[in-house]
């Protein structure tokens, strides 16, 4: 199931997901993370309660600037558990929980550094990509490539204040879609 997704319900999901974080709506956030979670992973539901609430968590400590980045590693790292349980991978969740904090880093430096280039945050993510789903790093590259587009969106909508109806929610969407139908063909080859 790790191998199997819908890459437009999730998608749909994650952009849910996302704009909950940056509104701070955190009850709406767990909600989006169960969906996610059970959706992305495919895992029981009781795991799936725990591993939202383990993203929830990572996402809240995380999210004041500067964050607490090793709080935030903890509770990926537990969650990494939880999928090994479940699909027998990631090989060691701690790497994997690494891997994901430094995307959230390398995604904040290029949020605030003006005209930053994306090729660390693409290549944190290819990273990521291709440990959890056991992948070459150029396969998950045009993945990773379209989720750093989706930030940049997202980034731009919350610069333009965060409004739910904007436009722009709809262009993240359909790069998230993207990302995760990459992300599939991928793992498939």
């Amino acid at each position: 199931m790790l191998w199997s997704l819908d890459p437009v319900k999730v998608g749909n999901l994650e952009t849910n997901l996302w704009v909950t974080y940056y509104r701070r709506q955190w009850a709406r956030f767990l909600v989006s993370s169960l969906l996610v979670v059970h959706d992305t992973f495919g895992m029981d539901w009781l795991r799936t309660i725990h591993g939202a609430w383990l993203v929830l968590r990572a996402n809240q400590l995380w999210a004041p600037k500067p964050g607490d980045p090793d709080g935030a590693r903890r509770c990926m790292t537990r969650f990494y558990a939880l999928l090994l349980l479940t699909h027998g991978a990631p090989a060691d969740p701690a790497r994997a929980a690494g891997l994901e904090v430094d995307w959230w880093a390398a995604h904040r430096e290029h949020q605030y550094a003006e005209g930053s280039d994306d090729g660390p945050l693409v290549t944190a993510l290819a990273r990521l990509y291709a440990y959890v789903y056991d992948t070459a790093e150029e396969a998950v590259r045009p993945a990773a490539q379209h989720r750093a587009r989706a930030m940049d969106i997202s980034d731009r909508w919350v610069n333009e204040g965060r409004e739910p109806g904007s436009p722009l929610i709809a262009r993240e969407r359909a790069e998230l879609v993207r990302c995760y139908a990459a992300l599939l063909a991928a793992v498939h080859r």
